[in-house]
């Protein structure tokens, strides 16, 4: 007969050490390197090349880069940028994204740059979940 196994055991091995937030807010910050984090290479290196390959067409396209405004609709659009972390930062410092949408494009441009944070908020809390064991790896 088998010997019952030791679930406490069990459930103490599979809970996570350390900072489990770290691959959320990492993940967050630069696309792709939650996963990277965790050891998927493959994972990580995909939407890293989809995330940053979506803002830099966003932004070829001459679309908008949002920033603060009282209209609801930019408010929406803002926190979608927000999620590209250090993409949003970085292009606001440098002045990147059309204040105004100006040619046909531009509006595709625009969705691509918001689509772009979505997916890296919904790429962030994969990460996490991955860490915290909610997801299997």
């Amino acid at each position: 007969m088998a010997e019952p196994q030791n679930t406490s055991a069990a459930a103490v091995n599979s809970t996570p050490q350390g900072f489990v937030y770290l691959p959320l807010i990492v993940g967050w910050l630069v696309p792709g390197a939650g996963h990277f984090l965790m050891r998927k290479w493959g994972r990580g290196a995909l939407l890293a090349v989809s995330i940053l390959g979506m803002f830099v067409l966003g932004l070829a396209m001459q679309g908008k880069v949002y920033a603060h405004s009282g209209d609801i609709l930019d408010m929406l659009g803002l926190v979608g940028d927000l999620g590209t972390g250090l993409l949003y930062i970085v292009s606001r410092a440098l002045g990147l994204g059309a204040d105004a949408v100006q040619v046909t494009t531009a509006d595709y441009g625009t969705r691509f740059i918001v689509v772009a944070g979505l997916l890296n908020v919904v790429a962030a809390v994969d990460a996490h979940n991955l860490r915290t064991g909610r997801k299997p790896l």
